[in-house]
């Protein structure tokens, strides 16, 4: 696998950082928080659909890729594709289908240096790559996030309600043998501010009653009932496998004041006695919040990934270490929420790299830390911190 250092802007002060920047640029990754990619050739339209969380380029804001991200896609993934830095949208998508989805996502997956995917399947897998499909771009391994919410929805759409609850224990305790963890979109479909109390069976099969009377009315089977997403999140912390909460930064369908981590602390009181691993993915713009959740709460563990490159290049050094404010640095981990574009996880790599060589630079420039700890910390962060939250095992000796 080809390792990219981090873009460095040139003109700047280097503080004497080369070696932190050389190893930023080489260490390994576990991305422990992504999607798949296409299959398919994308139109214009379809790929600027796909940079960030609009649904799309529009008539009043105009083409996306006049975003942080269109600009990062434009300077860092080009030069993989053999273009210059900067080749504009036609240009780079022309070369893109030149070149064909296998090729540009094999090139753009080996150079991002992740070595270990952790992927929620819970999102359009209909249209994306499966785990395996998404390592085997580069021969990296690939591990299952099962997403709660459309474990739920299948159980419901098979079964009915009168033995949700049991099933659901099933299917949760089954998919424990092989995943590595449970993910939850309750952000987006009821809000953070969740009551602690595991609910009652009773509760529980009234609240799947309710449910499967709207379905039978014409609703979807989506779930948004606050007590049956409790009940699921209790079911699979009885299982003892970490469990991911998005938080904040989303697409139109969250409700971004809801979305404050800080509304969780009611649930993260009544679950820190469990020690299972608790994740805050995203998290901006509540990032210092979470920063703080992860201090006070030791099961608690935070990322900004989709943040960074959304950010772009020249504010994620700041949002970076904003979260490295109060979060102890054994509870920050690495994601770049990759779905859909490798372009999304090609960035998302570079963007995290040079961050943190220069968070990492100018706390050493300013002894601060010495270089020996900033390069420890920058393993614990990039992977050995994700080793050891999701039992994936100890390669480097790191973390």
């Amino acid at each position: 696998m080809t390792l990219m250092a981090p873009f460095r802007d040139d003109t700047r002060g280097n503080h004497g950082g080369d070696r932190i920047a050389a190893l930023v640029g080489a260490v390994p990754l576990v991305d422990h928080h992504c999607h798949g990619i296409v299959r398919t050739p994308l139109t214009r339209p379809e790929f600027e659909s796909l940079l960030c969380e609009a649904d799309g380029p529009g008539p009043w804001h105009g083409s996306l890729f006049d975003t942080q991200i269109g600009f990062a896609v434009r300077r860092l993934c080009a030069p993989v594709l053999g273009l210059e830095p900067h080749a504009d949208p036609d240009t780079y998508l022309a070369r893109r289908a030149e070149l064909g989805p296998d090729e540009v996502n094999r090139l753009l997956l080996r150079s991002t240096g992740v070595t270990e995917y952790l992927v929620d399947t819970g999102f359009s897998p209909e249209h994306s790559t499966t785990p395996e499909e998404l390592a085997a771009c580069t021969g990296a391994t690939a591990h299952e996030v099962v997403r709660l919410e459309a474990l739920a929805e299948q159980v419901m759409i098979e079964h009915g309600p009168r033995d949700f609850a049991d099933r659901c224990r099933e299917q949760v305790k089954r998919a424990a043998r092989t995943a590595v963890a449970f993910k939850t979109v309750a952000a987006y479909r009821v809000g953070l501010d969740l009551a602690p109390e595991h609910p009652s069976d009773a509760a529980v099969f009234t609240a799947s009653v309710r449910w499967a009377s709207d379905i039978e009315r014409g609703l979807p089977p989506r779930m948004v009932d606050e007590t049956l997403t409790r009940f699921l999140i209790w079911t699979a912390l009885d299982t003892r496998v970490p469990i991911q909460f998005h938080v904040g930064y989303g697409d139109a369908d969250i409700d971004l004041a809801r979305a404050d981590p800080l509304l969780l602390m009611p649930l993260l009181r009544a679950t820190a006695a469990l020690n299972v691993p608790i994740m805050l993915l995203h998290n901006y713009p509540f990032h210092r919040h979470a920063g703080y959740l992860a201090q006070v709460f030791d099961h608690v563990f935070v990322d900004v990934g989709l943040s960074l490159h959304n950010v772009g290049t020249a504010g994620a050094a700041r949002i970076l270490g904003e979260l490295l404010e109060l979060a102890p640095f054994g509870s920050v981990l690495f994601s770049t929420d990759g779905y859909g574009l490798p372009e999304l996880f090609h960035v998302g790599a570079q963007v995290f790299r040079q961050a943190l060589s220069e968070y990492l630079e100018t706390v050493v420039a300013q002894d601060q830390w010495t270089e020996s700890d900033a390069i420890r910390v920058a393993r614990m962060i990039a992977e050995g911190n994700a080793r050891r939250a999701y039992r994936l095992g100890d390669r480097t000796g790191s973390g």
